[in-house]
């Protein structure tokens, strides 16, 4: 799989069909292909996903997860520890589904070279709330541009929670809405690290901003579009005003 280390030079070096994806509003839909869907009353594991590209450059991470995203494919993007940014789509119960789902994705001109990966989840929860906030803390200080759904459905801030969770095998729902139907609700003197807390900024007691708790009373979440995704306090007058509750997964 190719490394993309400059946007500048990426048109040269993408493989043609990833060309014609980023800029050809005729390529065909793969939206009718049979794609497994997250549960919304528990999460599943993430089986079997396909990785498509590796960028030293995010712009061109999120130009891809655009593209496919665009095509009906359940795409998202992530920092990996490498410093590289990773492009992934779908969550299959076998090896060779996963297979044949890009083999069919990459006849259609949509995606080039591919392979299948398995994501582990740790050995007991502990290890799996530590390897949770480790995950989200790598994006600390980092511009959000996560690309592929809408402010109003809550994309902005649930994009990074939904990765954070899908890296470490877990399925988590896309937006902040579904991930507040789909946890098990947990007061606050509950919370730990890795579970998720519901703010509602817009107004009123609607979802509308999602983060994942880090521990010692503080949270990781991306802001807004034009910020970096930071820490927060559970504490302070803005989100304590705003808080509407918190939801677990493991």
């Amino acid at each position: 799989m190719r490394i993309i280390k400059s946007q500048r030079f990426s048109r040269f070096l993408l493989p043609l069909t990833l060309l014609m994806a980023f800029g050809c509003s005729s390529l065909p839909t793969v939206s009718t292909i049979p794609e497994d869907r997250p549960s919304r009353e528990r999460l599943r594991q993430v089986r079997f996903t396909i990785q498509v590209g590796v960028f030293a450059n995010q712009e061109n991470a999120v130009q891809l997860t655009e593209n496919l995203i665009a095509q009906g494919l359940d795409a998202y993007h992530f920092l990996h520890d490498s410093g590289y940014y990773k492009v992934r789509f779908g969550n299959y119960a076998t090896r060779k589904t996963a297979q044949r789902r890009a083999e069919f994705v990459q006849k259609r001109g949509i995606i080039s070279e591919f392979f299948v990966v398995s994501p582990q989840l740790e050995a007991s929860s502990g290890y799996l709330r530590d390897a949770l906030v480790q995950t989200a803390r790598r994006y600390i200080g980092v511009p959000y541009k996560w690309g592929g759904e809408s402010i109003r459905e809550g994309f902005d801030c649930s994009g990074l929670t939904m990765t954070v969770y899908r890296v470490n095998g877990l399925a988590l729902p896309r937006t902040s809405r579904q991930q507040w139907r789909a946890g098990r609700p947990i007061g606050y003197g509950q919370l730990q690290k890795g579970d998720l807390v519901f703010f509602a900024t817009a107004g009123g007691k609607r979802v509308s901003h999602v983060g994942i708790y880090s521990g010692n009373n503080r949270f990781i979440h991306a802001p807004s579009h034009g910020k970096t995704i930071r820490t927060a306090s559970l504490s302070s007058k803005y989100f304590k005003k705003r808080f509407i509750g918190a939801r677990r997964y493991l």
